[in-house]
C-alpha cells in the first residue's frame, strides 16, 4: 500500500501521533544508512533516538527535516501524508530541528535570531523593530529565561545559544522540537536547567525527540526511546522498561564491563613523577597542589570556570603559571611552553579535538606521526618512509584505529577513531605523562569503553595520566583518585571506591 492509501480511519485513529515513520530505508553510494527503520512519537512525548555513531541517527533526523528523500517507506506528520518530504513541509508542520551548532546568526542579536524569521515570514516590506523584540521578549518568558535581547549571539555562552535556538523553535510554532547532542558542551547545572524547560514544554503538548548516547541523562529525562545499531531498528521501549546495561547491549551488540580502577603501587615506591606545589595564575587558579606517581590516573572535576582546563593548559605549557613549582620526576623543572613540556615528557589530549588535536585535511599517518618528525627524519631533513610507514602502522593496529587507509584524511574518522588519532599522536612521542582533557568527549558507548580499557593500560605500563572531565561515571570507572576544583582552588579529593555517582554530582554543584 502506497503512502497515499492509507486508511482514513487509521489516520484518525493516530490523532495524538506528531510523527510515524515506517519501514524507512535509505543508501548512499551503495552503502546502506538505513534499512527498515520506524519511529512513533505522540504529543507531548519526550522520546530519545540512541546509537552509536554511524547507526543512522542522523540520515534518520535529516530524512524527517526533508534533507534526503527516503529510498523507501512512509513519514506521516500530524496525520498528514507526504509522498516527498521537504524542508519547507517539514517546518510548515511543526517539526524544529536544533543542530549541535545550533544554526544560529552569531553577528545577529538574540532578539533578531529569536524573532526575525517570523516576522519575514509574514511578507512584510518593513521590518518592525518592535514587534521582534516583543515577539523575542514573550518567547523567552515562556521558558522562564531572561536575556539580553541586543546580545549578539557570537558573544552568548554555549547554553544560551541553546535557548536562543529553543525559543526561535517556539516562535516558528514547533510541536516537534528534536535536539541533536544537546548536552555535549554544557555543565550539569545547564543540563538540569535544559530538562527542566524540555519537562515544561512537555506539559504545553510539546514533543522532543532527544539524540544522545549518553545513557545517564536519557534515563533521567525521556519517555520512551528507539535504538538503532548499524542502521537498523533494534527496539522501541519505554524507558521504565530498560536498564543502562541492557542499553549498552542494545547499541553495541555486545556485553561491556567498565570496572573500576584498582591502582597497585610499585614494590618500591619511587617518587612522584609530577608533583606541583601552590602552582598560581591570577584570575584561573590559585596555590594548587598534587602529586602524581606511577601507573596512577588521577581525575581533576570542577564545573567550566573553575580553572581545570586551565590548570592543564599550564601544565603543558600553552598558559604560563605565575608563581609556584613544578617538578618532574623529582627536578624542579619550568615549562614556559609546549616545547618545555614536551622535552619534559609531558602529553596533552585536548577536549576539542577538531581545532586543537587534529589537522583535519591532513591524512591519518600524517596526524600519527606529527609531533615525532624529528625522530623520522634522514639525511638533509628528509623524511625517512620507511620509517614512518612503520611507526603509523604500529599505532594504527596497537590503537585499533578503524580505518581502510592510512592515507586517508583523518576528518573521514568516527569521533572515536579520531580521539585515537590524537592519542596516537601524543603516544608516539613516549611521554610518561599524559594529560587528557575530555578525553571521551563526543565519542559513542562502544568507543568509550575501549579508550577506557587503553588509558588503563598505559596505567599499567607505568605511565601518570591526568584525566579533567565532568563525566562522572567516567571518573569513577577510571580514576584511583579525584581532586575537585572549585574557584580556581582544589577544594576537596575523593576516593571513588567510597563516592557514589550521586554524592559526586551533588558535590560537583556545590557552590
Amino acid at each position: 500500500m502506497s503512502v497515499a492509501e492509507l486508511p482514513e480511519e487509521t489516520l484518525l485513529a493516530q490523532a495524538d501521533v506528531v510523527l510515524e515513520v515506517s519501514h524507512i530505508s535509505k543508501a548512499f553510494a551503495g552503502v546502506q544508512a538505513l534499512q527498515d527503520v520506524s519511529l512513533t512519537i505522540r504529543r507531548g512525548e519526550i522520546h530519545t533516538l540512541m546509537g552509536e555513531n554511524g547507526s543512522g541517527k542522523s540520515t534518520l533526523i535529516k530524512i524527517i527535516a526533508g534533507v534526503y528523500p527516503p529510498d523507501a517507506g512512509t513519514i506521516v506528520i500530524n496525520g498528514n501524508v507526504h509522498r516527498r518530504l521537504h524542508p519547507i513541509d517539514s517546518i510548515r508542520e511543526g517539526i524544529q530541528i536544533i543542530y549541535q551548532d545550533f544554526s544560529l546568526f552569531p553577528n545577529l542579536t538574540v532578539a533578531e535570531n529569536i524573532a526575525l524569521n517570523n516576522e519575514l515570514a509574514r511578507n512584510r516590506q518593513v521590518v518592525r523593530w518592535g514587534d521582534v523584540r516583543r515577539t523575542a521578549q514573550q518567547a523567552l518568558s515562556r521558558i522562564n529565561v531572561s536575556m539580553d535581547l541586543e546580545a549578539t549571539v557570537d558573544t552568548l555562552s554555549v547554553a544560551n545559544k541553546q535557548l536562543v535556538a529553543i525559543t526561535r523553535a517556539l516562535v516558528q510554532g514547533a510541536n516537534l522540537i528534536i535536539m541533536d547532542e544537546p548536552t555535549t558542551a554544557l555543565t550539569r547545572r545547564e543540563i538540569r536547567s535544559l530538562f527542566k524547560i524540555i519537562k515544561g514544554l512537555q506539559q504545553e503538548g510539546i514533543s522532543t525527540l532527544f539524540v544522545s548516547h549518553k545513557i545517564s541523562e536519557v534515563f533521567e529525562i525521556s519517555d520512551n526511546m528507539t535504538i538503532l545499531r548499524n542502521g537498523r531498528h533494534v527496539i522501541t521501549a519505554p524507558v521504565s522498561e530498560l536498564t543502562p546495561r541492557k542499553v549498552i547491549y542494545y547499541m553495541t551488540g555486545r556485553e561491556i564491563e567498565d570496572t573500576q580502577y584498582n591502582y597497585q603501587p610499585p614494590a618500591e615506591q619511587a617518587g612522584p613523577l609530577l608533583r606541583v606545589e601552590n602552582l598560581s595564575a591570577p584570575g584561573n587558579f590559585a596555590d594548587v597542589s598534587f602529586e602524581l606517581y606511577p601507573g596512577e590516573i588521577l581525575g581533576i572535576t570542577g564545573l567550566l570556570g573553575s580553572g581545570r582546563t586551565e590548570l592543564a593548559l599550564a601544565l603543558f605549557g600553552v598558559q604560563r603559571a605565575a608563581s609556584g613549582t613544578i617538578h618532574v620526576r623529582g627536578k624542579q623543572v619550568r615549562i614556559n611552553g609546549i616545547q618545555d613540556a614536551v622535552r619534559h615528557r609531558i602529553g596533552y589530549v585536548p577536549e576539542d579535538r577538531l581545532t586543537e588535536g587534529l589537522f583535519l585535511p591532513q591524512s591519518i599517518g600524517r596526524n600519527i606521526v606529527a609531533s615525532v618528525l624529528d625522530g623520522l627524519t634522514a639525511r638533509l631533513g628528509v623524511l625517512d618512509r620507511r620509517k614512518t610507514g612503520r611507526e603509523i602502522k604500529a599505532w594504527t593496529s596497537d590503537l585499533r584505529i578503524k580505518t581502510p587507509s592510512p592515507e586517508l584524511p583523518v576528518q573521514s574518522l568516527s569521533g572515536g577513531n579520531q580521539q585515537r588519532v590524537v592519542l596516537a599522536k601524543w603516544l608516539a612521542s613516549e611521554p610518561q605523562i599524559l594529560i587528557l582533557n575530555g578525553p571521551t568527549v563526543g565519542v559513542d558507548i562502544g568507543s568509550k569503553s575501549e579508550i577506557h580499557d587503553i588509558i588503563r593500560n598505559l596505567a599499567r605500563g607505568g605511565m601518570g595520566l591526568i584525566i579533567i572531565s565532568d563525566d562522572i561515571p567516567e571518573l569513577l570507572h577510571t580514576c584511583n583518585r579525584i581532586l575537585l576544583m572549585r574557584k580556581g582552588r582544589i577544594a576537596e579529593e575523593f576516593d571513588p571506591h567510597q563516592i557514589s555517582e550521586e554524592q559526586l554530582a551533588a558535590k560537583l554543584t556545590e557552590e
